[in-house]
């Protein structure tokens, strides 16, 4: 994967889900949405726009009073920086 910022510390949240989720990426050009029917399922992939790889999925069960959707994304994909 190419460094990129995917998104900022504000927008996440504790989703209860053990997985790191955020209610909207930075920008859409380093990610892109896939539909996914893989193991039966109906679902919305996150994936690296330069890329493809597997980023996670997005899901329609975030905060409803921000854009009510959760990136659920898979930790190995991140890198924490702290404030500067």
């Amino acid at each position: 994967m190419l460094p990129c910022t995917l998104f900022e510390n504000e927008h996440k949240f504790d989703a209860g889900c053990g997985w790191p989720s955020f209610d909207r990426p930075l920008g859409s050009r380093c990610v892109e949405e896939h539909m996914d029917t893989t193991h039966g399922m109906q679902r919305t992939e996150v994936v690296c726009s330069h890329c493809d790889a597997h980023l996670g999925h997005v899901f329609p069960d975030g905060p409803p009073e921000t854009t009510g959707l959760r990136y659920c994304i898979n930790s190995v994909s991140l890198e924490f920086h702290p404030d500067e």
